[in-house]
């Protein structure tokens, strides 16, 4: 005759919490081992890839990691991946940029209507 498994505790019915492994004890009795569920890597804010460098963990279980397993030594460091903070400086640079082109345009279109009055009056 088979071999029954011998459940424990927790409810019975079949939830992503409650998933079981049967596994055969020293003693050789069936009994149902509990899964904890995956962990998944953090992912990117950005473009959503897993960030390299930060373990992967449940999220109860980053509380008792030290800092230098939950982040990697860069600005956004835990948070968003290596070519996105890449982006966000050449974007911030160009937007300043910008801003000095249209500041130099300006000053010389007035300029140029300064001059172009002096013209007139004369």
């Amino acid at each position: 005759m088979a071999q029954r498994v011998t459940f424990r505790r927790r409810n019975p019915y079949n939830t992503r919490s409650n998933k079981i492994k049967v596994v055969k004890t020293p003693g050789g009795i069936l009994r149902a081992q509990h899964v904890k569920k995956l962990a998944s890597r953090p992912k990117c804010g950005d473009c959503g890839i897993a960030l390299p460098g930060v373990s992967t963990l449940r999220p109860r279980q980053y509380a008792t990691v030290s800092k230098t397993q939950k982040t990697v030594s860069r600005v956004y460091g835990g948070s968003r991946c290596a070519n996105c903070v890449k982006e966000r400086i050449v974007r911030a640079f160009l937007i300043e940029e910008q801003k000095i082109v249209k500041k130099v345009v300006k000053e010389q279109t007035a300029a140029a209507q300064k001059a172009e009055k002096k013209g007139k009056k004369n």
